[in-house]
C-alpha cells in the first residue's frame, strides 16, 4: 500500500481548509447520520456473513440482477479481489496506463501478477482503467471503453468517481453483459462516507461467483451494511447540484492557471491535477497548511509524475478563491 493517499488529514491538528480529499467537504449526510444512530444495536450481533440485504439494494439501484453484485470494504479491497481472480485465471499481464490510482499496481504486484504501462506480448491481458481518472479528473468515452473491452481478455473499470462527472460512464447493465468486464463502484466516493467503507463489484453472474471465493467472512460490517441499503434504497448522493458543483471546479481551474508558475491540467470531474514550473508541490504543501491552515494533495508519488506535481479538488466558491489567494501571495513572494 502507498503512504501518502490523498486527505492526509489525521497528519494534522490545525487544517481549516481540506483541498487534499477528491470527496467534498461539505456533503450533507445527516439524513443518513440521523438513520445509523437508530442502528447501533447492530454492533452487539455479527453482521451477514456476506452482505446480501446491501447487494440487493444496490443491484435494485442499479438496475441489475442481485447475482451480479458483489459488495466489499471499500472499493480497495475489491481491487485486491479482482487481482487475486485474475491470479486464479492464469493471466500473465496487467496493463495500467500511468499516471493512475497506486493500488492497481500494488495488488497485481501482491498476486504476483506481472503488470506495466504497455502490454506484453502473447499471454491472457488485464486492462485496468480507472474512468473517471485519479489523478487527472480525464474521462475516457464509453465508445473507447467499449472498444478496450474487445482488445483485452478482461477489462477493470474502476468508477469511483462516477458521481464526480457529467460525462457518460458505461452502465452496469451493459458491464453484466460482458463476461470480461468487471466493474469497481465507491459509495465511499459517490455518497461522501469514507470512513464507512463501503465499495462494490458489478460483473456478470459467473465473474461475480468466482470473486466469492476470495472474501473473507464478515469484511464488511454491519454499520456499513445497513448504511449501504440505505444510501442505495434512497439512491443518495453527496452533491445535489453536480452542473453548479462542476461549474465551479472549473472556475477553479481556470484561476489557477492563471497564477505565475502554476498550470492546471483540463478535467471532467470535481478534482484537477496541477504542475509547478519552479517549486515543488511538498513545499506549496507545507507552506498553506503551516501558514494558513490549508490541505493540498502532494501528487508526486504518483508512478510517472514528479515533484512538481499536486492536486486540488473544488470546494465552495469562498474556500477555492482562500485557496487562489494564498498562492497568489506565496508567489509574491518569491
Amino acid at each position: 500500500m502507498l503512504t501518502g493517499h490523498g486527505d492526509d488529514l489525521y497528519l494534522y491538528n490545525h487544517v481549516r481548509l481540506n483541498f487534499s480529499s477528491n470527496i467534498p467537504a461539505h456533503a450533507d449526510i445527516e439524513e443518513l447520520k440521523a438513520f445509523l444512530r437508530q442502528q447501533f444495536d447492530a454492533v452487539s450481533c455479527y453482521p451477514e456473513p456476506e452482505p446480501f440485504s446491501a447487494e440487493h439494494a444496490i443491484a435494485r439501484q442499479r438496475g441489475v440482477p442481485a447475482e451480479c453484485v458483489l459488495m466489499t470494504n471499500g472499493a480497495t479491497e475489491a481491487i485486491y479481489l479482482v487481482a487475486q481472480l485474475l491470479r486464479s485465471e492464469h493471466f500473465d499481464f496487467c496493463e495500467i496506463a500511468q499516471p493512475t490510482f497506486c493500488e492497481y499496481r500494488d495488488a497485481c504486484m501482491m498476486a504476483g501478477l506481472p503488470c506495466g504501462d504497455s502490454r506484453a506480448d502473447g499471454g491472457k491481458c488485464a486492462f485496468w482503467l480507472c474512468n473517471p481518472n485519479n489523478p487527472t479528473g480525464g474521462v475516457v468515452a464509453i465508445e473507447e471503453v467499449r472498444r478496450k473491452a474487445g482488445q483485452y481478455d478482461m477489462l477493470v473499470v474502476d468508477q469511483s468517481y462516477e458521481a464526480y462527472t457529467l460525462e457518460p460512464m458505461l452502465s452496469p447493465a451493459e458491464a453484466v453483459r460482458h463476461a470480461n468486464i468487471i466493474q469497481i463502484h465507491s459509495m465511499t466516493k459517490t455518497c461522501a462516507v469514507p470512513g464507512l467503507r463501503i465499495g462494490y463489484v458489478v460483473a456478470a453472474p459467473q465473474v461475480i461467483a468466482k470473486l466469492r471465493r476470495f472474501v473473507r467472512p464478515w469484511s464488511v460490517n454491519a454499520l456499513a451494511s445497513l448504511a449501504a441499503e440505505w444510501l442505495a434504497d434512497h439512491d443518495f448522493r453527496a452533491v445535489k447540484d453536480m452542473e453548479h458543483y462542476l461549474s465551479e471546479a472549473q472556475r477553479l481551474n481556470r484561476e489557477l492557471n492563471k497564477i505565475d508558475g502554476v498550470r492546471a491540467l483540463p478535467t471532467a470531474t470535481n478534482f484537477m491535477l496541477c504542475v509547478l514550473e519552479r517549486q515543488t508541490a511538498a513545499s506549496l504543501k507545507q507552506h498553506l497548511v503551516e501558514k494558513h491552515g490549508i490541505l493540498i494533495r502532494d501528487a508526486s508519488n504518483f508512478v510517472g509524475l514528479d515533484q512538481h506535481y499536486f492536486r486540488v479538488a473544488s470546494q465552495t466558491k469562498e474556500e477555492n478563491d482562500e485557496l487562489l489567494e494564498r498562492m497568489k501571495e506565496m508567489k509574491n513572494e518569491e
